[in-house]
């Protein structure tokens, strides 16, 4: 997935020394007077991304750009991760909860599945599915999914509605929706241990399930997570669509190359690429759109074609597992650039009036890839731009695609001297004597025996907070990062480091590029949020997203823009909310326009990304998130859920 121990590093500057910029005014306000709640539309949040599109936009509008200054918190949920006061765990509490059958349901990074009232917060049920944790970098749950059964006979009455959730151990579990028991009928008394088939592995913690599963009609699909580039033999990256009433498989996708054995439940594919981000579903042509990883170290430029569905989108029939078209974001990928985000399903309406089913995909190269999401054909045009095949590494690909449209989010040409930030002369003076040091081949220059330019991060661009799109505006909102690192390959060393590459001569070593203040060598905004008009693909407003508040002492708090991890979503009444930075700050801003309107302090950082809803006409429409940091960020860590609304 992404690079622990960079991120960990960069992170750790960050929460040093962001330190100077306008001082920003507190936007925080106390509710005045009461609202009526009757009238309108209501609208749950019944999958992780709203929708199986993954638009992750609210048809909800009680809470206005005029009114969402006066919301405050409705109730508070603790799920118990953190036993600790000040505890520090190699947790991220990622989670987006859902709404359905009249209850809120969520996933704690130690796989608690948890379900509460949606109106008080109140816990209804709690299955604890004790994981194995040991070995993971981080230990995460994204969400769950619901079922509900559409035949009323059956020897587990009792499990006509279900809540399927996986775990970073690689179990997949579903559990009765109003009771939380484990379900009989499926799998071994309520789970399926997805390692079968997979071989060898090699330590606990190189596999296991991140993100919500995927319903479609009665089957529930999952993909796994993977530690990248760890070895030249791991497991493969099956995707698995599994019966919902019984566990057992109704097809798999291995991700191995057309024209090799492509396995079976007894023995996948080693070493194929995975799918670890959250899919997404178009019901109506029954299709589903996987985002993939990348093969295995050897995969990537050794022998056989290993990288055929390498750093992709994949469509295939829901039917049958079979691929329709795929389209590949970067050939050879070294870099740890896999396709990080749920697909975003969307109707792109063209200058001349037409419309076109299609996918938006996110990067981490801070790119996005518009395609018709029926034959993977690109919408705005992509040039193969060249690249360097230099380095240790052999078999690169000379070329890369980058589209022309959307705008991009990060630097695509070379980085220059002026390129180079320092709030004074002497970290600027150190930061351009090491940046004169690298090599610097832009944008995918790749691996040497000295440090060489890692623009972006593996952070991104964009990671797996993905986008959200509001189709009345016609709007996309993204946030993304813009970072400088650097890295070089060493003599191997054994396992030690976060991409050891064993079985090659090789480990990768990520170098220091920040500077003698602990802030990146580039210049600000580190962190963005954009809006991006998607019928032209060109930005219409941009903005720093974050600040250096609960990162640097007072008065040194700066609307910088600083790293952030999670998603954003939008509602029809024209608002955008998105936590996700690493200051400690949940906002509201105006999807239209950028403007920020309304932001209050959490008691831990909201690294997922929030949802809303309304369960009837006359209730209160409710925005909920997930408020506790993330290790790898080394920021404050918490165990909350915390829900807000009009008073």
């Amino acid at each position: 997935m992404f690079r622990t121990g960079n991120r960990g590093r960069l992170a750790a500057a960050f929460a040093t020394a962001l330190l100077v910029a306008p001082v920003l005014a507190s936007c925080d306000s106390k509710p005045e007077g009461s609202y009526s709640h009757s009238g309108g539309v209501a609208d749950g949040w019944p999958v992780w991304g709203h929708t199986a599109t993954g638009q992750r936009h609210s048809a909800n509008t009680q809470i206005t750009p005029e009114n969402v200054k006066d919301l405050k918190v409705a109730w508070t949920y603790r799920t118990g991760d953190l036993s600790k006061p000040g505890e520090h765990a190699d947790l991220a509490f990622e989670a987006t909860p859902i709404v359905a059958n009249n209850t809120l349901y969520l996933c704690s990074p130690r796989s608690r599945i948890i379900a509460l009232d949606p109106t008080t917060g109140k816990q209804k049920w709690m299955f604890d599915a004790h994981p194995n944790t040991f070995g993971s970098t981080v230990i995460v749950c994204r969400g769950v999914s619901y079922w509900k059964d559409s035949q009323t006979s059956g020897s587990d009455k009792e499990c006509l509605q279900r809540i399927f959730g996986g775990t970073i151990d690689g179990k997949l579990w579903a559990l009765d929706a109003d009771t939380g028991k484990p379900c009989d009928s499926f799998g071994d008394h309520g789970k399926v241990d997805l390692h079968e088939g997979l071989g060898f592995i090699e330590k606990p913690g190189l596999w296991g399930i991140s993100s919500a599963p995927t319903i479609v009609g009665d089957m529930v699909i999952t993909g796994s997570k993977i530690i990248d580039f760890h070895n030249t033999d791991m497991p493969g990256g099956v995707v698995r669509a599994l019966d919902t009433r019984t566990g057992k498989t109704v097809w798999a996708f291995t991700a191995a190359p057309p024209d090799m054995d492509q396995g079976d439940a007894q023995h996948y594919p080693r070493s194929a690429p995975n799918v670890w981000a959250p899919m997404s579903v178009d019901m109506e042509r029954k299709l589903i759109f996987l985002p993939t990883g990348t093969p295995q170290v050897d995969g990537v430029i050794g022998k056989g074609n290993w990288d055929y569905y390498g750093s992709s989108v994949v469509a295939l029939n829901t039917d049958t597992g079979k691929p329709v078209w795929h389209y590949q974001f970067v050939h050879k990928d070294i870099w740890d650039y896999d396709t990080p985000s749920q697909p975003l399903l969307f109707d792109y309406k063209s200058p001349d009036g037409k419309t076109v089913p299609a996918l938006a995909q996110a990067t981490k190269m801070g790119t996005i890839f518009v395609l018709n999401r029926e034959t993977g054909v690109p919408i705005f045009p992509v040039v193969e731009m060249p690249v360097s095949t230099s380095g240790l590494q052999k078999g690169l690909s000379p070329t890369q695609p980058i589209p022309t449209l959307p705008e991009h989010e990060v630097q695509i040409t070379k980085f220059q001297d002026s390129d180079i930030f320092g709030f004074a002369l002497v970290d600027k003076w150190d930061c351009l004597k090491r940046f004169h040091a690298l090599v610097n081949e832009g944008i995918f220059t790749p691996y040497y025996s000295k440090p060489s330019v890692d623009y972006p991060i593996s952070l991104g661009g964009m990671d797996w907070g993905g986008m959200a799109f509001d189709p009345q505006r016609n709007m996309l909102v993204v946030n993304s990062n813009n970072i400088l690192g650097a890295h070089h390959l060493a003599p191997h060393k054994g396992s030690d480091g976060y991409s050891p590459l064993i079985g090659t001569p090789y480990r990768q070593v990520y170098d220091n590029m920040m500077s003698i203040f602990s802030a990146p060598c580039n210049a600000p905004p580190w962190g963005r949020l954009t809006g991006i008009d998607m019928t032209s693909g060109k930005k219409v407003w941009e903005v720093p997203l974050g600040t250096s508040r609960d990162e640097a002492p007072w008065p040194l708090w700066f609307h910088l823009g600083v790293p952030n991890q999670g998603g954003a979503i939008t509602t029809a009444s024209g608002l955008t909310f998105i936590a996700a930075t690493t200051d400690r700050y949940f906002r509201a801003f105006e999807t239209a326009t950028g403007k920020e309107l309304w932001r209050v302090s959490l008691p831990a950082a909201g690294q997922s990304m929030p949802m809303t809803y309304r369960l009837d006409a006359n209730g209160k429409q409710y925005v909920v998130v997930s408020a506790g940091g993330h290790s790898a960020l080394q920021n404050k860590q918490g165990d909350y859920v915390i829900a807000y609304a009009l008073p």
